[in-house]
């Protein structure tokens, strides 16, 4: 099932309960999934290449409502495009998030002695399942992966379609694992929440297979309730791309602490 469905309208989608992120609204990731997807899916069709970046600006909580889009042109023609997609609620005027995706047709480039390095191939199956519950312990978008951890990195397999034939859309299959980057690495864990208001993923090369692994590091700035998240993105053959997010660290919604302290995973370690 798709964790967004068509709702009879060119860009008009409902969001299913996998969706939800952990407090009100919906995730992040799956927000930005969700319009990346859309642009990825004109890209063949519009011959604007690969998607091999995105940023992501959540102006917003999404309510878990029907929601409308809107894509638009920046620059096209040429090697690179840029695209951006904006959301809002279907009954609304003010936008929820938008993105700003950058496209590229490829080209290959001869460079005398230099070769792509290519580690050895990991198997996150051999790590233990991480599971964390929402605050308002419903179904969420991490009931729409399965989460694993071990030697610095979390693992993510995306279970669901983020959109019917989303499969062959690179860059909004990682999207969702990398929202999760300012989280894994908290420097303490259930003190406080930490929203990320934006997302920005950079990929050289698309995943291969399903699994997504994140390194993450996080700083954060207590006294002025500010952070940032950051680090590698992998596959299970090695280094695909980077990923970064601001933070901004606020008190936790009334009771969610110990739903949080009930299902929080360990933290992963940032390593090189």
């Amino acid at each position: 099932m798709p964790i967004f469905e068509p709702s009879g309208h060119p860009h008009r989608w409902t969001p299913s309960a996998l969706a939800a992120g952990p407090f009100a609204g919906l995730q992040g990731g799956a927000v930005a999934s969700l319009l990346t997807a859309e642009i990825e899916a004109q890209a063949g069709i519009r011959k604007w290449g690969t998607a091999i970046s995105a940023s992501a600006w959540f102006l917003r909580p999404t309510p878990m409502t029907d929601l409308r889009t809107q894509l638009s042109v920046v620059s096209e023609g040429g090697r690179v495009s840029v695209i951006d997609n904006t959301l809002w609620p279907a009954d609304e005027d003010q936008p929820c998030a938008t993105v700003r995706v950058t496209l590229s047709r490829e080209r290959a480039v001869e460079i005398g002695g230099f070769a792509d390095s290519v580690g050895a191939t990991a198997d996150p199956t051999r790590f233990p399942v991480r599971n964390r519950r929402a605050a308002h312990g419903k179904p969420w978008f991490m009931d729409a992966m399965e989460a694993r951890e071990g030697d610095g990195v979390a693992w993510f397999r995306l279970d669901h379609a983020i959109i019917d034939g989303a499969g062959s859309l690179p860059l909004s299959s990682v999207l969702g694992p990398a929202d999760w980057t300012h989280g894994i690495a908290r420097p303490v864990q259930n003190v406080v929440a930490d929203p990320n208001p934006n997302l920005t993923v950079q990929l050289f090369r698309p995943p291969s297979g399903p699994w997504v692994g994140v390194r993450a590091e996080t700083r954060w700035r207590p006294a002025a309730g500010l952070g940032a998240g950051s680090r590698v993105l992998l596959d299970i053959h090695g280094e695909i791309g980077r990923v970064s997010m601001s933070v901004i660290l606020v008190p936790f919604p009334k009771g969610a602490d110990k739903v949080a302290a009930e299902g929080a995973p360990k933290p992963v370690p940032a390593s090189d």
